[in-house]
């Protein structure tokens, strides 16, 4: 498709990062929702690999290349060319760069795997094996920043981090997560069951366990696994239950996922490790108060709103779950978390991010 050609800055954005299965996971859901709010400001056109991405994504302009894993991707500037961009704005650090006649601005999420370092299970071994090598040391991803022009990222706690281990001589603006819609005015009525919520990956630094084993110290009370989850990895997690009740969904819908938060008395993560958290921001929206693991990044986006615990601390879980039941509190908590999750949106996201693509894009015309 040949974009409109629009007044003032050109600019793409690469949404090659969207899910093809109808469903986000957190950089899907980043790229969809920062499309949607620049797309409510300026022209753009969407590069896609796939068009069942479109499903998930803005009724925008759009163009189709190569998925952003071809070992050709440190060539993809040749196709974008074409676009004739001032500017591209890629959600992740990984876009290639050769050859490219554009201003280019890259987003880096987190430093989790230079702490955390084995890579996903499901990516493929060519992936996994380029993964180690990018997280070996730091000076891969020095090169990948420092071939943009600006660079963004989702949290002040990641700024800070790319400040330490000096990654960028570039300009870094944060443009935070949000989930997607408005915060209700209310949390939703009705008796609310002895739940709590889990949604996020099955990974070592998430530390579920600890969430099971503090289930296991709540009598009467259910754990919901949102989360799609790996056979030999729910049999891991039944084996550390010891009493625990459990039920695994196996992945749910965005309108599922908040079915099972308006009945919930709280989502829960004891995560050791996160850029950003947005499961947290979505239960909050909702008015469902949570329960953190008491590190950096959560206290930048729970706030006082938040319950905190320490990490693997699941006795400091479970009574963080149990102070919910008392007089006032768990009402308290839901004013609370809905007045912070209103402090993120992706309009708000989309106007912190456009002065970086046009001061960008000028620079390039």
């Amino acid at each position: 498709m040949t974009p409109p050609a629009p007044q003032g800055m050109r600019l793409v954005v690469d949404c090659r990062y969207v899910r093809r299965d109808g469903r986000h996971d957190g950089i899907s859901r980043y790229t969809a929702g920062i499309t949607g709010g620049l797309g409510r400001l300026v022209p753009l056109t969407m590069l896609i690999d796939d068009e069942r991405q479109l499903e998930l994504l803005p009724d925008l302009p759009w163009a189709r290349t190569r998925p952003p894993t071809s070992l050709l991707e440190p060539l993809i500037p040749r196709v974008v060319n074409r676009l004739r961009p001032d500017v591209v704005f890629c959600p992740l650090q990984t876009s290639g760069s050769l050859g490219r006649r554009y201003g280019l601005v890259l987003t880096l999420h987190d430093l989790i795997y230079y702490r955390h370092r084995t890579p996903p299970a499901e990516f493929a071994w060519w992936v996994r094996f380029g993964w180690r090598l990018l997280y070996a040391s730091y000076l891969p991803q020095r090169l990948l920043l420092n071939r943009a022009d600006e660079v963004v990222t989702v949290s002040e706690t990641v700024a800070g981090e790319i400040a330490e281990h000096r990654l960028t001589r570039r300009r870094v603006t944060v443009v935070p997560n949000a989930a997607d819609g408005e915060p209700l005015a209310a949390a939703a009525p009705g008796p609310r069951e002895r739940s709590i919520v889990y949604m996020g990956a099955f990974i070592g630094y998430k530390d579920v366990a600890t969430l099971v084993r503090a289930a296991a110290l709540l009598p009467g009370w259910t754990l919901h696994l949102a989360s799609r989850i790996r056979p030999e990895e729910r049999q891991r997690l039944e084996r550390v239950a010891a009493g625990a009740t459990l039920v695994f969904h196996d992945g749910v819908d965005d309108a599922e996922y908040a079915r099972l938060l308006d009945r919930a008395t709280a989502l829960v993560t004891a995560s050791r490790d996160e850029g950003f958290g947005l499961p947290v921001v979505e239960a909050m929206q909702r008015g469902v108060p949570v329960v953190l693991t008491d590190v950096p990044i959560f206290r930048e986006v729970g706030g006082a709103a938040a319950l905190y615990a320490p990490a693997g601390d699941a006795a400091a879980f479970a009574a963080a779950v149990r102070r919910l039941e008392e007089p006032g509190e768990w009402a308290a908590r839901s004013a609370a978390s809905l007045r912070q999750a209103a402090t993120y949106s992706w309009d708000a996201s989309a106007a912190r991010l456009l002065p970086v693509l046009e001061r960008v894009a000028a620079e390039h015309r």
